[in-house]
């Protein structure tokens, strides 16, 4: 049950048909595994736990740095050298209350992974990556937890939402490839990083309250340089080695 607090605080989303009480109820049952507290992270968390998502897991490895502050805006200059999942955790506990921050700071792998994302109703993609995804989509699907990716490059971005069992998987879109030589990180602004965040945020909301993710089993593509989106369906890999056998329609 929702405090008469929390109702006013929520008031303004719980007006939109598809929320509600019941809707925000949900929400505020739902437990979402924020997988890097980056640029993607940053807003991903803040939404999220504006929204009044009711236990918001944050798991990073690193600690803040100088160069992060561009587009990382959980984070302020007297956080450097600090966890970012504290630092987090400590900026999200003063925007909302009612809701819980577990801050974990530690690489994600094949050995915990599972851990992390146990009890989890969505998986966050927030990291920078292609390595870390890989281990989170296996989980993804190995643990049935909706996946919701993003990804940006400078003045692009990307987004889907893998569910397994309906949709094709992330490996399927970007099939595993060994990783001999770690990448250079690419170009990152803050603004690229916020819509595709938030778009992330908006399918997120919709798996927490019943509604089909509208970025399920598609691609989106933003390119910040032409103000263009551009959406496209992504196909089943029957060979995937991760999800082909489940069974999933081979288009959404």
């Amino acid at each position: 049950m929702l405090t008469t607090e929390e109702t006013r605080r929520y008031s303004r989303q719980m007006q939109l048909p598809e929320i509600g009480l019941k809707g925000q109820t949900k929400i505020a049952a739902g437990r979402v595994v924020i997988a890097g507290l980056g640029g993607l992270g940053s807003i991903g968390a803040y939404y999220l736990a504006a929204a009044g998502v009711g236990h918001l897991r944050l798991v990073d490895r690193d600690r803040v740095a100088l160069d992060n502050l561009n587009r990382q805006i959980l984070h302020a200059s007297a956080d450097i050298g600090r966890s970012k999942a504290a630092s987090a955790a400590e900026k999200l506990t003063r925007l909302n209350p009612h809701c819980r921050f577990e801050a974990i700071e530690t690489d994600i792998g094949y050995g915990n992974v599972e851990a992390l994302i146990e009890g989890c109703n969505v998986i966050f993609d927030a990291t920078d990556n292609r390595a870390t995804r890989q281990v989170l989509n296996s989980a993804s699907v190995k643990k049935r937890v909706p996946f919701v990716y993003g990804g940006i490059s400078g003045w692009e971005g990307t987004a889907s939402t893998f569910i397994p069992g309906q949709t094709p998987c992330f490996s399927c879109l970007f099939p595993p490839m060994a990783e001999t030589v770690e990448a250079e990180p690419p170009p990152a602004l803050g603004p690229t990083a916020g819509l595709v965040a938030s778009l992330q945020c908006l399918d997120t909301l919709r798996l927490l309250i019943g509604l089909v993710p509208r970025l399920a089993g598609r691609l989106q593509q933003f390119s910040g340089s032409t103000m263009e989106f551009r959406t496209l369906p992504i196909d089943r890999n029957p060979h995937c080695p991760v999800c082909s056998r489940l069974q999933c329609p081979s288009s959404p």
